[in-house]
C-alpha cells in the first residue's frame, strides 16, 4: 500500500472533505466511493480529507468508516495525501481508527475535541498530546467549535505544534480574527499547515498566510476551487474576483434550500446526486430533501453549471 507519511514539504491546496456515499440501509456505496474518488483526483485536488464533518462521521457504524478507509486508500494510490476524521467521544476509539488509518495507508488523522465532556484549554491540551503520543501518524487539530462547543485557542494550539506528530490545524470556526491570529502566531512556522474549512474565506485566508481550504463544494466542482486556490496563491486578483464569484453563488444557492441546519450537507450531497456522483442518501438523525426542494435545489444547480465553464478554469 503506498503511504506519502514521509512527504517532507507541508500539505498546500485545496483538499476536499470528501461526502460519504451510502446505500437507503445505510451500508457504504462502494460504487460511487470510486466514482466520486476519481472525480477528485481527476479535478487536480491535492489531497482527500474522508470522515469529516461533510462525510457524516458522527452518524457512520464503525464499520462503515473502516470499510470507507480501506477503499479510499486503496483507490488513491499514493496519487494524493488521504487525511482521515478519527474524532470520537472515546479516546480510545481514536486511536483504533487512526492506527487502522496508518495500515490502510493514510497520510495523517484530523481530530477535533471530545464533543461531550465540558473541558478547559489545559484538559484539551492533555487529550491532544495524550493522543498523539498514543498514534503512528502525523495529526491536524480541527477547530469546530460550532459542533464541538469549544475553541482551539491560539495559545493552546501553538503549545501542541510543539510535539512532533500535530503538524497543522484546520479550522472551521469561521472567524477571521481567529483565523488571521493563527496566521500570525505561525508566521515563523511555515510548516505548520494552517488550513479553513469555510469555503467563502478560502482565497481571503491563503493572502493572509493559510496553506489552503477543506472545500466542501470541491466535492462538486474541483477544478473550480483548485483555481481558486492556485490564484490566491499567486495573487491573481483578477481571477480571485470571478472564481470567488461562482464560490459564492454556490454557497447562496446549493447550501441554502430549505431552512434546516444542515442544508449544507442535504444541498451538498443532493446536488453530487444530480450528478451521477452518489446517491441522496443520508446517515441519520439527517434524512433526504422533500421531493419539492429536490426540485428546487435542481434548477439553482442547473442555473450555476449552466454559466460555471470549467473549460475556461
Amino acid at each position: 500500500m503506498p503511504h506519502l507519511t514521509n512527504i517532507k514539504a507541508p500539505l498546500r491546496g485545496i483538499v476536499p472533505p470528501m461526502v460519504t456515499p451510502l446505500n437507503s440501509d445505510g451500508s457504504l456505496d462502494t460504487d460511487s466511493v470510486k466514482k466520486l474518488i476519481e472525480h477528485l483526483v481527476s479535478g487536480g485536488v491535492h489531497g482527500i480529507f474522508i470522515l469529516g464533518t461533510t462525510g457524516e462521521f458522527s452518524g457512520l457504524s464503525y464499520q462503515v468508516r473502516r470499510e470507507l478507509i480501506t477503499q479510499t486508500c486503496e483507490q488513491v494510490g499514493g496519487r494524493v495525501p488521504v487525511l482521515v476524521g478519527v474524532t470520537d467521544v472515546s479516546i480510545e476509539e481514536s486511536i483504533a481508527l487512526a492506527e487502522f488509518s496508518a495500515e490502510a495507508g493514510a497520510y495523517a488523522v484530523v481530530v477535533a475535541p471530545p464533543f461531550y465532556m465540558n473541558i478547559d484549554q489545559q484538559e484539551l491540551t492533555h487529550y491532544y498530546l495524550q493522543l498523539a503520543n498514543a498514534i503512528s501518524l502525523p495529526m491536524f487539530l480541527y477547530n469546530m467549535p460550532s459542533h464541538t462547543k469549544l475553541t482551539i485557542e491560539v495559545g493552546t494550539a501553538v503549545r501542541l505544534s510543539t510535539h512532533e506528530r500535530i503538524i497543522g490545524l484546520k479550522d472551521s470556526s469561521a472567524h477571521a480574527v481567529y483565523f488571521q491570529s493563527l496566521c500570525h502566531a505561525f508566521r515563523n512556522h511555515p510548516d505548520f499547515v494552517l488550513m479553513v474549512g469555510p469555503e467563502e474565506m478560502m482565497a481571503e485566508t491563503v493572502l493572509m498566510g493559510s496553506h489552503g481550504g477543506v472545500c466542501g463544494g470541491a466535492n462538486l466542482f474541483p477544478e473550480l476551487y483548485v483555481a481558486l486556490y492556485e490564484a490566491a496563491a499567486n495573487r491573481d486578483f483578477e481571477k480571485i474576483k470571478v472564481y470567488q464569484e461562482f464560490v459564492m453563488e454556490i454557497s447562496q444557492n446549493i447550501y441554502q434550500v430549505g431552512a434546516y441546519k444542515s442544508s449544507y450537507m442535504k444541498g451538498l450531497k443532493t446536488a453530487l446526486s444530480f450528478a451521477g456522483l452518489c446517491q441522496a442518501q443520508f446517515a441519520p438523525p439527517l434524512y433526504p430533501f422533500s421531493e419539492q426542494e429536490v426540485e428546487e435545489l435542481r434548477s439553482r444547480v442547473e442555473k450555476i453549471t449552466s454559466v460555471l465553464d470549467l473549460k475556461e478554469v
